[in-house]
């Protein structure tokens, strides 16, 4: 399936114009992860703490109606789980400063006026303390900070250290920049986010190599030809199995956002966000980042 065939494309020549905007959506990313320990981030029951309440229906639960009353009643965050039982529903709210049992009656209230002819019943009322919240928190930063560390040290075993070093520079930027922009929409962080970006991080590096695999071979063939010739022609070689390759993730992402339902919509935008950003960076971050320490000094970029 090769969509393109003998492409010359000069990649790195447009390093100038993709630097300027990567560095932004750096900072973006770093803002973002500043705001989630201090609180300022749209942050889930996850990480912020909140109650969840457990009902137990006389009938299956239509969740995108229950969602709808509570979003009619003022709960627009709630976060709406439902089990293998169809008549089972777990709901989540944000911290409140409301008391739990004045809570869990207006919800039933709603609940009893929205669907006056499915009684229920309240199994369970929990309280999620903010000390369980901000555990999660530095668990899931330390999760993507031993993911960054654990990619350094394969791609520098299997390639070398300046291989490693620009993996991880890609990988953390397109990580950072998915965060970055979840931030900006004001979306939802959530663990199952912190999963997305994991996911958009083993994605990154898969891209990331396949690049990175093709420049070996052909540093191995001792060519007499510049570097920056050489790296060019490397990413012009694999461009095909690129495009091919994030278009049909691309499509499965697409497919998950627009038709998997309201629980993953956000997981499935983060996919989406990664694979995009992962492409971007294989070919205009990690590249250029190889040229930029092969030639050890910025005037020699500069030429490009």
């Amino acid at each position: 399936m090769d969509f393109v065939r003998n492409t010359k494309i000069d990649f790195l020549g447009k390093w100038k114009i993709t630097f300027v905007i990567s560095i932004a959506l750096i900072i973006l990313g770093l803002i973002a992860a500043a705001a989630i320990p201090l609180g300022k981030a749209n942050l889930s029951t996850d990480f912020e703490g909140g109650i969840a309440l457990q009902f137990r229906f006389q009938q299956a639960v239509e969740i995108d109606k229950t969602r709808s009353l509570l979003a009619e009643s003022g709960f627009k965050d709630a976060n709406l789980q439902q089990f293998a039982e169809p008549t089972k529903l777990l709901v989540k709210l944000k911290r409140s400063d409301g008391d739990l049992r004045a809570i869990s009656q207006t919800i039933g209230a709603v609940f009893t006026k929205g669907m006056p002819d499915n009684p229920f019943t309240i199994d369970s009322t929990t309280e999620i303390g903010p000390t369980v919240g901000k555990r999660l928190q530095k668990d899931a930063l330390w999760a993507v900070l031993v993911s960054m560390i654990g990619i350094l040290l394969y791609v520098a075993w299997r390639f070398e250290f300046r291989f490693g070093v620009a993996a991880v520079v890609a990988t953390f930027h397109d990580v950072l920049a998915v965060l970055g922009v979840f931030y900006l929409l004001d979306k939802e962080m959530s663990l199952l986010i912190v999963t997305a970006l994991l996911t958009v991080a083993g994605y990154s590096l898969t891209d990331t190599v396949v690049v990175f695999d093709r420049i070996r071979e052909n540093m191995r063939k001792k060519t007499k030809e510049d570097f920056l010739v050489l790296l060019n022609r490397s990413v012009n070689e694999v461009l095909s199995r690129t495009i091919v390759t994030s278009s049909t993730t691309l499509l499965a992402s697409l497919a998950l956002f627009f038709l998997g339902g309201e629980v993953i919509h956000d997981f499935a935008l983060a996919l989406s966000l990664g694979v995009i950003v992962g492409t971007y960076s294989s070919i205009f971050i990690a590249s250029p980042l190889l040229l930029y320490w092969n030639n050890k000094k910025k005037p020699a970029l500069a030429k490009v």
